[in-house]
């Protein structure tokens, strides 16, 4: 961001609204993708997703003002709509059908290292040839590597509802659609768990170091602190794969719930505690990496894969605005407060109320579900 900044000539609320706007694209998109998905399968929606990607990426390396800039990271936020996890999940799916857990946690599992890898690769690449060039590389890897990939899905099989089996109960889904969730209040507490969950993570990843060094860590600590969460995202996914089999979505959903609260309380310790600080960073870090999975498997799991694509894809949407809004909100609430503590105060209330909405959604998920006709 800075060296593009420097070279355009832009302030940095510039650079950081054009990559907001491509965030909030792909969240506004999420309901539409996923309903595409569910007719067609993901084929042709995640080949054209990386064929724009690419497009798109090419117009960034060689925009030259604010207008460009722009266009190229909207077109990127339509191929995210149509790449990233979320379609992902969709097509897995479909094509693992009662396996979908699993495949979607094997997933997340190789997901969770995309920033371990890629982090230092674009920071290789800026070094040895720039901003511009980097981002036609990646262009490249769109084209050469995702696009084969995403041509060779398997064809897509329409799902028929059948009985639907967990640890505790079996329930019948035929045919429940998003219209119909849409009248029913646990759907919309569910959503609003993990969109209030993915708001605090967003906030605390441009906070956290920030915090850490009001503590009084030195900034190399800080960092080192900040990178352990990172392989703490993949123990948690390794966790699910392990022993998240024997528990419904719902029950390790709750879990990492109530790991974030319960982290981010650690913070307030004195930095002369550094244990404290590694069991934030490893609660915090299990308890996200394992929320990843829940976004992807609990709409299967409590509504059926009739129109998982369209009923996951709605409740991403808010995910993706908060995402997007979390680091704008966090320094709203800064520049009101002018102290991290209350920045953090607040996001742990937060926490603790989507911990909240999702036990009162659990709760009354027995209620009686309006059926699609027919």
């Amino acid at each position: 961001m800075n060296p593009m900044r420097i070279t355009l000539h832009l302030a940095p609320s510039t650079l950081v609204g054009a990559y907001s706007c491509a965030l909030l694209i792909s969240g506004i998109l999420s309901t539409f993708t996923g309903r595409i998905i569910d007719r067609i399968g993901g084929r042709l929606v995640m080949a054209g997703g990386s064929l724009l990607s690419a497009i798109s990426l090419v117009a960034l390396a060689k925009a030259s003002d604010v207008l460009m800039l722009y266009l190229a990271w909207i077109g990127i936020g339509v191929g995210m709509s149509a790449t990233l996890y979320q379609p992902a999940f969709v097509v897995i799916t479909q094509i693992f059908k009662e396996q979908y857990r699993q495949a979607i946690t094997f997933l997340t599992l190789f997901g969770g290292f995309a920033s371990t890898v890629f982090w230092p690769l674009t920071q290789f690449l800026y070094d040895h040839f720039g901003w511009s060039n980097t981002w036609l590389t990646y262009a490249g890897l769109h084209v050469l590597v995702c696009l084969p990939i995403h041509l060779i899905i398997p064809a897509y099989e329409p799902h028929r509802p059948q009985m639907l089996s967990n640890s505790n109960e079996e329930e019948t889904h035929p045919g429940i659609t998003l219209y119909a969730l849409l009248r029913t209040l646990p759907f919309y507490l569910f959503t609003l768990a993990v969109t209030f969950n993915a708001l605090v993570f967003s906030a605390m990843s441009l906070y956290l170091i920030s915090i850490l060094q009001a503590r009084g860590f030195p900034a190399t600590q800080a960092a080192w602190i900040g990178a352990l969460i990172g392989p703490m995202q993949v123990l948690g996914r390794v966790l699910e794969i392990s022993f998240g089999k024997n528990y419904t979505s719902q029950q390790v959903g709750l879990l990492a719930l109530i790991l974030l609260p319960i982290a981010l309380s650690l913070l307030f310790a004195p930095a002369a505690w550094l244990i404290i600080y590694l069991a934030f960073a490893i609660g915090y870090g299990i308890g996200n990496g394992v929320m990843t999975i829940v976004r992807g498997t609990l709409p299967a799991e409590l509504y059926g894969r009739h129109a998982y694509g369209e009923i996951s894809g709605a409740m991403m949407t808010p995910v993706m605005i908060a995402i997007a809004a979390g680091p704008m909100i966090a320094s709203v609430l800064y520049e009101i407060s002018q102290s991290y503590n209350s920045v953090l105060l607040a996001l742990i209330t937060v926490a603790v109320a989507a911990t909240l909405a999702f036990v009162f959604a659990a709760r009354s998920k027995k209620q009686s579900l309006p059926m699609a006709a027919g």
